[in-house]
């Protein structure tokens, strides 16, 4: 029997693909059946004896009584693995999804689908395309002992779901962790930080854009994605070189980012807001930040920030013209930081108050930036619904 922990999307895909699995979510509390035979039971019921094999959501934390109850936890991708095609990984804290979307892009007309943390459960991709191009999360890496990628590209890795993993190094553990399997033949695109980790894939490690581009041969400049998009359109082009040896100029540049990505927009006043919202983290912020660094920033911050320290963005803020307008759980920890660096602020604690004071000050000579290095959940139900709610405040 599979067990399944976590009823969401990655196990429903598999549920629905399989069939006649039960799975255990906190949110049962009786022993039901859906219409594909599916058992649906409280974790009180799983017993390990009759389990042969549990896969988790990607997320499901490590933790949890089911997974310490557990013997034969594997992820998606081991369930997978078997049956995997030349397949293309991408992780790194920041820049997953884009790079992901741009693979994709670039490798569609080979057949390449995208999966994993991007949305598509393996479960759901066709078996039989020649490349999929997967987004995984340090979550999934957590539970993956046997898959490996052919390509694998990692973004740079900045603090980030400490909370879940315990520590850094368990997180950056994580994201190394594929460059143990890989085989020779295969080929890693590490930063330059990672150099040294053990594999048998052939590395191209970078300090940046930059140079990441002059080794693959790429013209820099002939690439229309400014920072930090630059880099995720520069791996993407490099998975590219590296399985067909060409490049494709004019196709990457015909690439439109996705929404809630420093998206610019202007209201009747002709004043620029900026949508980052999926700036969840310290990283993605200062990103955001860099951009605009010669401008004077509104900048709506906070949210659940996983337990991550946030001196480094206020240490960066110091020097840029900026002030903040906090939202959400760790308002108040907002305000001592930014008081303990001299930077303006006010504690709005939600959206609406903080952009019903940002529109008395916003001029057509201010950027109005949310970028919250911060989660949604604690007010929002997900990144694209505080964006969005970003949006309608801006423009009404």
């Amino acid at each position: 029997m599979i067990s399944l922990f976590g009823n969401g999307k990655t196990t429903k895909a598999i549920a629905k693909k399989l069939g006649h699995c039960q799975i255990f979510d906190d949110a049962f509390t009786c022993k039901e059946e859906d219409s594909l035979g599916n058992l649906l039971l409280p974790p009180s019921e799983f017993n390990p004896e009759t389990s042969d094999l549990e896969i988790p959501s990607p997320g499901f934390p490590p933790k949890h009584p089911l997974i310490l109850k557990a013997r034969h936890v594997l992820s998606e991708y081991d369930f997978f693995n078997d049956v995997m095609p030349f397949s293309i990984w991408i992780s790194g804290t920041n820049g997953k999804t884009t790079t992901t979307q741009m693979c994709e892009f670039l490798l569609k007309d080979k057949g390449a689908l995208a999966g994993g943390n991007i949305g598509t459960p393996l479960a759901e991709l066709d078996e039989k395309a020649p490349i999929w191009v997967l987004e995984t999360s340090s979550f999934t890496f957590h539970y993956t002992h046997k898959a490996t990628p052919n390509i694998y590209l990692l973004l740079p890795i900045k603090p980030d779901h400490l909370s879940w993993h315990g520590n850094m190094e368990a997180y950056t553990e994580a994201k190394l962790s594929p460059l143990k399997r890989m085989a020779e033949g295969s080929v890693a695109v590490l930063p330059h930080a990672f150099k040294d980790v053990p594999t048998l894939a052939h590395v191209i490690t970078y300090e940046n854009e930059v140079d990441l581009a002059q080794k693959m041969g790429i013209d820099i400049a002939q690439v229309n994605f400014k920072t930090p998009f630059l880099l995720d359109a520069i791996l993407a082009m490099s998975a590219e070189k590296i399985l067909l040896d060409s490049i494709h100029y004019e196709k990457i540049n015909r690439f439109v980012i996705d929404h809630y990505k420093i998206e610019e927009f202007r209201d009747e006043q002709g004043r620029l807001w900026v949508d980052d919202s999926k700036g969840t983290n310290v990283d993605a912020t200062i990103e955001a930040l860099k951009r605009y660094k010669d401008e004077k920033i509104l900048l709506v911050l906070g949210g659940d920030d996983k337990g991550v320290d946030l001196q480094e963005l206020f240490d960066f803020m110091k020097p840029l013209h900026v002030k903040i307008f906090a939202i959400g759980t760790n308002t108040d920890k907002l305000v001592r930081l930014a008081h303990e660096s001299g930077i303006a602020i006010e504690a709005c604690y939600v959206i609406e108050t903080a952009m019903q004071s940002i529109h008395t000050q916003h001029t057509a000579q201010t950027i109005a930036l949310l970028s919250p290095a911060a989660a949604s959940l604690d007010q929002f139900k997900s990144y694209a619904h505080r964006g969005d709610r970003f949006k309608e405040l801006a423009l009404s």
